[in-house]
């Protein structure tokens, strides 16, 4: 006859599962040896009679004691223990680690014990986080590509935008230079006299005028196509730019309406480090706009200083000024004073020099009233070497 307790005893001992028992009290009368491994203890005298809490965490042990005692003196039956909760087991050094338990209850006599198998889940837990951090960087990389996708459909839908924005525009603004410029052509073609030359030199500067003026609108398109695309490159050169800026001047006196005066005074040293093509620009846009904002007979006046290597340009004129509520948005693409409908312009022409003077690092302010006039205030620092020279000191 087989010996049954014989192979209990061996059923329980070599388990490939952790199974401890304990009495109503909640001390621990038996434990199996792989329940011994998980635990790291020796012996199973180093455990029998102790309280089943000295295997559990110290934060847990108070409310597992009153959860203990209700599952054995009032509810006991077969379940998983803590559903839906991270259960730890504490080793004999004190090491936590993730568990999973089951319960079940049996009877001798009047006494009622517990039975718990305990599973070690260490190393599925690792993958759950694992897995948890691997969805984590997918998540990321999904975001990431999602919100690329949505910047590159944004800057497309931007760029259709500013193309719309130039459709409708050049219908607009090339319509007056074109129409002068035909009519001039055909009014040439009646002039066929050596005395009618005054009045074909009028109809020839007025067509090269309308030229000039398409080629303004076309190239502000460009300049705009090509900081949107992030294509122009900042070429710092040493120049003279008291010279600079006289040069511009001179180059705009022509277009000046009559009585005007564009009267200039540079302060400090003439020497800078800055972009010449960028910074001409920024000097030949603010004054002729000054130029074409301003009235007949009136002063123009062009500052700039350099003082230890801090520069500022400032170009202020006496003409219409900007209504207060619209200089908030003078730099933005497109925009125009609600005062000047009926002078011709892109509204393209500040906010390339705002970008402009970005990409040198610079501030740009407007400061002006209303049928006053307008100061524009531009602030660059610069050190006192180019890239080039730079890299031959190195």
């Amino acid at each position: 006859m087989p010996n049954t307790h014989l192979e209990y005893e061996a059923l329980f001992n070599n388990a490939s599962i952790g199974i401890i028992t304990v009495n109503g009290k909640g001390e621990i009368v038996l434990i199996n040896d792989f329940a011994l491994k998980q635990f790291d203890y020796d012996s199973a005298k180093e455990l029998l009679g102790s309280k089943i809490e000295v295997l559990i965490p110290s934060r847990y042990k108070e409310r597992h004691t009153s959860h203990r005692s209700n599952y054995i003196g009032h509810n006991p039956h077969s379940r998983p223990m803590g559903l839906g909760l991270d259960l730890y087991g504490k080793k004999k050094g004190g090491i936590e680690f993730p568990v999973e338990v089951s319960l079940s209850t049996y009877k001798i006599g009047e006494e009622t014990y517990a039975l718990a198998f305990v599973s070690d889940i260490s190393v599925r837990k690792e993958s759950e986080n694992a897995l948890v951090q691997l969805n984590a960087q997918l998540e990321q990389k999904v975001e990431e590509r999602t919100q690329s996708l949505a910047d590159a459909l944004a800057k497309e839908k931007e760029l259709n935008e500013l193309k719309s924005r130039f459709v409708s525009m050049a219908s607009h603004e090339f319509r007056t230079p074109l129409s002068t410029i035909l009519s001039s052509l055909y009014l040439i073609t009646k002039y066929d006299t050596t005395e009618d030359q005054p009045k074909r030199e009028k109809h020839i500067t007025r067509s090269i005028a309308s030229v000039n003026m398409l080629t303004d609108i076309l190239n502000d398109f460009l300049s705009v196509g090509k900081i949107e695309e992030g294509k122009i490159q900042v070429r710092l050169s040493n120049f003279d730019i008291k010279a600079s800026i006289n040069a511009t001047i001179n180059e705009l006196k022509d277009i000046a309406k009559p009585g005007q005066t564009i009267e200039y005074e540079h302060y400090g040293d003439t020497e800078v480090i800055l972009d010449i093509s960028l910074f001409k620009h920024i000097v030949m846009n603010l004054v002729s706009n000054a130029i074409k904002f301003s009235p007949e007979n009136s002063a123009i006046r062009v500052t700039s200083s350099n003082n230890n290597r801090e520069l500022s340009l400032i170009v202020q004129d006496s003409g219409i000024g900007i209504p207060e509520e619209d200089q908030q948005h003078l730099f933005e693409r497109f925009f125009r004073a609600s005062n000047v409908t009926s002078i011709q312009g892109t509204g393209l022409g500040l906010h390339i020099v705002s970008k402009y003077v970005d990409l040198m690092n610079g501030t740009i302010a407007c400061s002006s009233q209303y049928g006053k006039g307008t100061a524009f205030t531009i602030n660059f620092k610069f050190s006192n070497t180019t890239p080039d020279e730079e890299s031959t000191t190195h």
